[in-house]
């Protein structure tokens, strides 16, 4: 059955990969995103592969004043709304968020605290609607902290932490909460990092999002491998791990 979407960082990468992926299959989609001209060409190419209108409006999704009101028009624009997908975040600069609250606040508020104040909104009424699927795109970083970015890994650990949450208050409510954590995928934001192995491209990631929101899944690692990976580094003892640079 096709679904009724509201996407958050339509414009990111991935976002779009996974956009095109839930368009093809008929979905109805509902994008946000800060960047007004890159937001019209991601819908119209949208409209022209599927056929069907595409919602979008530009916001700052930093601006928790109108949470409340882009869930409204979604709702309104897409007759009704089922699934909410969180795509939005900033990597920071980790140079500066070791120097800075200003920056490390920015990160924090990008990838943690406006996914709270929206997905707070959407989890009432999803449980008193009945059903409703919510998806928010964490990271591998989330596991544990490394020196490397351990504000940006805080953010997303903490992401990863609320989705858990939501997922335990909203089980038998028939709302599902799928969290993704992938690795190192090769997009505009890592365009600066040394791209070895184990990126993966946004297409792959995007393929493994839509699975796991078809099957309801809970914590999904995309690629795969990552989730043996990331045990392993969580079962490094703290004593031997502070000294490691990661």
């Amino acid at each position: 059955m096709a679904r009724k979407a509201l996407m958050l960082g339509a414009t990111s990468a991935i976002a779009q990969e996974t956009a095109k992926l839930l368009a093809g299959d008929g979905d109805r989609l509902y994008l946000v995103a800060r960047d007004a001209e890159r937001l019209e060409i991601v819908a119209r190419d949208l409209e022209i592969r599927s056929g069907l209108p595409v919602g979008r409006l530009v916001a700052d999704l930093n601006d928790a004043e109108r949470h409340p009101a882009i869930v409204d028009e979604a709702t309104q624009v897409l007759d009704g709304l089922d699934t909410v997908i969180v795509a939005h975040g900033v990597l920071g600069d980790a140079e500066r968020c070791r120097a800075s609250v200003a920056a490390t606040e920015q990160v924090l508020r990008t990838n943690f605290l406006s996914a709270v104040s929206i997905l707070t909104l959407v989890a009432d009424r999803f449980e008193k609607q009945g059903s409703g699927t919510i998806v928010g795109i964490s990271s591998v970083a989330g596991d544990r902290a490394r020196q490397s970015n351990y504000v940006y890994g805080t953010s997303k650990g903490a992401l990863s932490l609320f989705l858990q949450g939501l997922r335990n208050r909203l089980h038998g409510c028939g709302v599902r909460v799928v969290t993704l954590k992938p690795g190192f995928v090769a997009t505009p934001m890592t365009a600066h990092l040394d791209q070895g192995a184990l990126f993966a491209s946004p297409e792959s990631v995007a393929r493994g999002i839509r699975r796991a929101i078809r099957r309801g899944s809970d914590v999904v690692y995309l690629p795969w491998f990552w989730r043996i990976i990331m045990l392993a580094i969580r079962l490094i003892p703290e004593s031997i791990f502070k000294r490691m640079k990661l």
